[in-house]
Order: structure tokens, then C-alpha cells, then sequence
């Protein structure tokens, strides 16, 4: 993947793999598979920028574990997409 660094208050996601086997066993094919709604934060913007010109630096920082709502974003490639982070739904703890 190329080198990208997200402006603002972008943040750069790699989704995380989701398991294709169910309990019982079967194997679920990648064309059946949902994109992850969980990623792993890569890169963050430099922060916000209000309407007096000043900056607020974003919550979430590298290597941050996310949810996100399913249709958020922009892709990047088949496991990465730029989002802001407003739609960033909670950070794993």
C-alpha cells in the first residue's frame, strides 16, 4: 500500500479481519463476506479546524481499535478507507 497521511481531522483505517468459518464449521466464501465495521487505526490527521482558525487535535490515535458505521468512508483499497473521525462510533478498550 502507498504511504498516505490523512489531512485534518481524517483518519486512516485497516479493517480487521473477520472470521470465515461459522461455529458449526462451514466455511463462508469471500464473496459472501461482509466488509469488517471494526479496524485498527494506521495514521491520524493533525486535528480539526474550528471557525476562529484554531485547531483541536482528534481523540483517537494510532493504533486504536475502532468501530465505524458500515457505509462511513472513502476506500482506500480492499482493507483500507479514510474516515473522519466523527464517524468513528467507539473505541475498543
Amino acid at each position: 500500500m502507498k504511504k498516505i497521511r490523512p489531512l485534518y481531522d481524517r483518519v486512516l483505517i485497516e479493517r480487521v479481519a473477520e472470521d470465515n468459518t461459522t461455529a458449526g464449521g462451514i466455511v463462508i466464501p469471500p464473496s459472501a463476506q461482509e466488509k469488517a465495521q471494526e479496524g485498527l487505526v494506521v495514521a491520524v490527521g493533525t486535528g480539526r479546524i474550528n471557525d476562529d482558525g484554531s485547531q483541536t487535535p482528534l481523540q483517537v490515535k494510532e493504533g486504536d481499535k475502532v468501530f465505524f458505521g458500515k457505509y462511513s468512508g472513502t476506500e482506500v483499497d480492499d482493507s483500507h478507507l479514510i474516515i473522519r473521525e466523527e464517524e468513528i462510533l467507539g473505541i475498543v478498550e
